[in-house]
């Protein structure tokens, strides 16, 4: 293959990494926990699969999901459904019985922000997801701690300084014979979509397989 096609095959590859959440519905597989629980829930982060994406974080504790667990599930990206108004694939915005269905836009802005307190605040996690989860679902009173009406105080002041854009809401897909509903389902995820960081590395590491092939005269000019 000579060296112009395949860099031009490897830029079009970097260009299609950040739209892959963008396409139809992708397969999810739930994996593991990181260990920390109240004693009968286990909370965020947990570990599963999207397209490579590792980290996730659980906004819905109406419905369950087991270790292996796959199933397939449509993504929104939180910044493009705030722009269109269009919440309909999510769980929270997209079936009316929601409490928070006609607040869904800020209800799940002040959500993302939240999953951005769990890396700095490693002590906080049971308080951080009951925020979450009383945010989607504020008459479920009983999952509230004594530190999560504090975080929920500062999700509703600081939310608006995250990206919205760097954030994806994982729902199970549905039919018309399964409708999208609060609950029977696969509970609901958010996820952090990889910084530009992350293509920067991606890319010097693919043109840096080019150039050493090209040296060991593996490809042709």
């Amino acid at each position: 293959m000579k060296v112009a096609r395949l860099l031009g095959f490897l830029f079009a590859a970097l260009i299609l990494i950040p739209m892959a959440h963008a396409g139809g519905p992708v397969t999810m597989v739930f994996q593991n926990v990181n260990g920390a629980n109240d004693g009968q829930y286990y909370v965020s982060p947990y570990t599963g699969t999207l397209n490579g994406q590792t980290v996730t974080f659980c906004d819905d504790v109406l419905n369950d999901v087991n270790f292996g667990q796959t199933w397939r599930a449509n993504v929104t990206n939180l910044g493009t459904a705030i722009q269109s108004n269009d919440f309909s694939q999510t769980r929270y915005g997209g079936v009316r019985s929601s409490l928070v269905y006609g607040n869904a836009a800020q209800s799940y802005q002040e959500a993302a922000w939240l999953t951005t307190q769990f890396g700095s605040n490693s002590s906080n996690y049971q308080d951080l997801q009951y925020a979450l989860w009383f945010l989607m679902n504020p008459n479920l009173t009983k999952y509230d701690t004594a530190g999560a009406p504090a975080w929920l105080d500062m999700a509703g002041t600081d939310y608006t300084s995250i990206d919205a854009k760097d954030f994806l809401i994982i729902t199970n897909t549905s039919s018309p014979d399964n409708p999208l509903a609060l609950t029977g389902q696969v509970q609901e995820f958010l996820v952090v979509t990889p910084e530009p960081g992350t293509f920067a590395m991606v890319a010097c590491a693919m043109i840096a397989v080019v150039i050493t092939l090209f040296r060991r005269g593996l490809l042709g000019a």
